[in-house]
């Protein structure tokens, strides 16, 4: 099997599993509040564009009550649960599908942040007092397009009167390398690209560092959001993770 078709149908499902949880976390009794918008930019050998589809395609930032409604797709799967008599059953539930996997070409990462650059320039405009927007590149590869570092400053420096945006980098590993997560120097990484994410990658927030801290890693005051090797396990995590405003309603 094509590895790069197994990582990127393994993204999409993150990516899918991420928004489906972000509708649950903002629905309550009087429906799905927004407390969230969401875009998803996909780079590689098709170019550089909205990654949404069905009926929000080419849609940038979506407010999360329009993204809980409006899936390009449900598919029917099912889980193994407790059937409270030792053994397990298949129980089937809905996965609605925002995002399907592409693969292959190249890695234009620069055409990307500045994609993201626009969108937020625009977006901040009309939202100056929100939250940071977080922005998550999620990359296999070193950009094929220039050396990224410009534009991802330019987009590290927009800001809401809240503060700067925060971007947080994670590199997909396809072999058993080791993984180094949050790190605080780019002397803890071993390849001069890696030490690149290191440099476009936003300190961590004390609040993201206390919820790290609590699930078990190891983090300082100058630990980066970049996770370099990291497998789907740790995608999954990381995505969560980074989502996690502190100031999200209840």
């Amino acid at each position: 099997m094509n590895d790069n078709v197994t990582k990127a149908s393994a993204v999409a499902d993150a990516i899918n599993t991420l928004l489906r949880n972000l509708v649950a976390k903002c629905t309550k009794s009087d429906g799905i509040r927004d407390y969230y918008y969401v875009g998803v930019i996909g780079y590689g050998g098709m170019g550089v564009a909205s990654a949404f589809q069905g009926p929000l395609s080419n849609k940038h930032l979506v407010p999360i009550g329009v993204i809980g409604n409006t899936p390009a797709r449900v598919e029917k799967r099912s889980k193994r649960i407790a059937d409270g008599k030792g053994g397990f059953v298949e129980r089937p539930y809905n996965f609605p599908v925002w995002f399907e996997e592409q693969a292959g070409g190249g890695t234009p990462m620069c055409a990307a942040f500045q994609l993201a650059v626009m969108v937020l320039k625009s977006w901040l405009v009309d939202h100056p007092h929100c939250f940071p927007p977080i922005v998550i590149n999620i990359t296999d590869g070193e950009s094929t397009d220039g050396n990224p570092e410009e534009a991802a400053n330019q987009l590290m420096s927009l800001a809401s009167s809240d503060g700067q945006i925060l971007l947080f980098n994670l590199l997909l590993s396809s072999f058993s390398q080791q993984v180094i997560a949050y790190p605080e120097s780019p002397s803890e990484l071993e390849d001069e690209f890696a030490k690149q994410l290191f440099r476009i990658s936003s300190p961590l927030t004390s609040y993201l560092r206390r919820v790290l801290a609590n699930e078990g890693y190891t983090v300082g005051e100058d630990s980066r959001g970049l996770v370099v090797h990291a497998d789907l396990s740790l995608l999954i995590r990381f995505l969560d993770i980074g989502t996690r405003p502190a100031n999200l309603p209840v």
